[in-house]
């Protein structure tokens, strides 16, 4: 999750690790509370075998390409590049880093902000009294706090890159 404080405001650390991120003049500091006890622990998917059918929140799957086109988005974010998502590459940029086309591009992001509007992650589709003038920033705040992508996965991109190039698609 993320969130940004105005000053004087507070919010309780509840993750076994925590990491601040706040700037002071010209200087960006960055530090990482851990607590030995934390009131959230991150959880594992249960392994196919365990599907009992009693869950009602799980992983949505994505398809390779679905997930390097969140990945393209996220990248600044999981770098830690930027100072938070107003960092965010344009759907031209995302585009240009994973070799693609930006009609390709836009398909994609239309087709997993559908798939996780539909189950209900809020904010990905515009409606009759709602726009969804900000999905991108809202699909990379979603995707990176439940984890759909990491740090781990950034050479993807590299990856994806290449294949393109090669003139493979999926």
């Amino acid at each position: 999750m993320q969130a940004w404080l105005a000053p004087g405001a507070r919010l309780p650390l509840v993750f076994a690790a925590t990491t601040v991120i706040f700037s002071a003049g010209p200087t960006t500091y960055e530090l990482t509370i851990h607590a030995a006890e934390p009131t959230f622990r991150e959880t594992q998917p249960p392994l196919e075998d365990d599907d009992d059918g009693l869950s009602t929140i799980g992983e949505v799957p994505l398809t390779h390409s679905q997930k390097v086109m969140i990945l393209a988005l996220a990248e600044p974010v999981l770098r830690r590049e930027g100072t938070g998502m107003s960092e965010l590459p344009t759907s031209a940029q995302a585009a240009e880093r994973l070799g693609w086309t930006l009609t390709r591009f836009n398909r994609k992001l239309d087709n997993v902000c559908d798939k996780l509007d539909r189950s209900g992650v809020p904010g990905l589709r515009g409606g009759v009294r709602s726009y969804a003038t900000n999905r991108r920033v809202r699909l990379v705040e979603h995707a990176i706090s439940a984890r759909m992508v990491t740090r781990d996965d950034l050479p993807l991109l590299d990856l994806e890159k290449e294949n393109a190039a090669a003139g493979g698609d999926d």
